[in-house]
């Protein structure tokens, strides 16, 4: 026979399995169903992705087809018409104006986020941010018209030259990527715990000691992560770069000769081409470069973002 305990037990058993009504059936199958949404939606974005960048990394390694490796990446020569097809000045101009617009954009976007998050007033906060994240939402085309109306003429008048250049571009491109890396830096200190400044203020720290010392080192991987992508946005503009850089092959000598990048040498010369020839499948193989830096660019947010967590 059944002890008293046992038969306890088996009702506490049988009082816990679920009971299925048709309005839990109901949402069982809701649930189904839309778990299967959600993974053939992330199946679907990851094919989309995969297969954009195996067509581009295909078809532009059929670059190396006519013309080898050493020549496309590391020539000088960039002369469609007798075969020649050097790249090197494009992706050497495309690293230096990524680096001088982020070296220009960082010191005033930190500034700003350092501002809003711990100095400005709760009524400037609230226009000043709008304002920032409004500038993020300006057409490229804008920037450009800007750059060749205002920055290109004082350019030209202050240096006696044409104006055009990698500093007006990178002046631009400045001015594009730090809403960006502001927003983002700003969201970063604001999160920070609030015992961080109480216990340098406690310890005797000046208030600016306390935000270049305390603050800016915490929130150090938020900033990386704003910093990157804004890196990842001034590497694939194409328009304002297009209209102010002006759009000459060669190699700069110095910030105010004109120059070509990645970018800009695709849209300058994808009109120009035949689909699977020399030059097109060296335009591909730009293409296919500005995929991976982006590619490396995400993977570095990452890295940054598990290291954080650790932490």
């Amino acid at each position: 026979m059944e002890s008293v305990a046992d038969k306890l037990m088996k009702a506490g058993e049988r009082s816990m399995k679920p009971v299925k009504t048709k309005w839990t059936k109901g949402q069982y199958r809701q649930d189904n169903l839309m778990r299967y949404v959600f993974v053939g939606s992330a199946v679907l974005v990851s094919a989309v992705i995969f297969s954009v960048i195996i067509f581009v990394g295909m078809q532009g390694l059929r670059t190396f087809e006519g013309v080898s490796p050493w020549e496309f990446f590391f020539s000088t020569d960039w002369t469609p018409s007798q075969n020649k097809f050097g790249a090197f000045p494009f992706i050497y101009s495309t690293l230096l104006l990524t680096l001088i617009s982020v070296v220009l954009a960082v010191p005033l976007a930190l500034s700003g986020a350092l501002f809003m998050a711990k100095i400005a007033p709760k009524w400037a906060r609230e226009i000043l941010r709008p304002a920032a994240d409004l500038f993020v939402g300006i057409p490229s085309i804008v920037y450009g018209f800007i750059g060749l109306t205002v920055i290109i003429p004082f350019i030209a008048k202050v240096t006696g030259g044409i104006g055009y250049g990698i500093l007006p571009a990178a002046i631009i491109l400045a001015v594009m990527i730090m809403p960006t890396i502001l927003s983002i830096s700003e969201d970063a200190i604001r999160a920070l715990p609030g015992r961080l400044e109480e216990a340098s203020l406690a310890l005797g720290a000046t208030r600016w000691q306390t935000m270049w010392r305390v603050l800016l080192p915490a929130a150090r991987p938020g900033i990386m992560t704003g910093v990157i992508l804004g890196m990842g946005r001034a590497i694939g503009e194409t328009m304002a770069v297009f209209v102010v850089i002006g759009n000459s092959p060669q190699m700069p000598k110095s910030l105010l000769d004109s120059t070509t990048v990645l970018t800009t040498a695709i849209v300058k010369d994808m009109g120009n081409t035949n689909y699977g020839t020399t030059w097109n499948n060296s335009l591909f193989m730009m293409s296919f470069i500005l995929l991976l830096i982006s590619l490396g660019l995400i993977l570095i947010i990452r890295i940054v973002s598990k290291r954080s967590e650790l932490k």
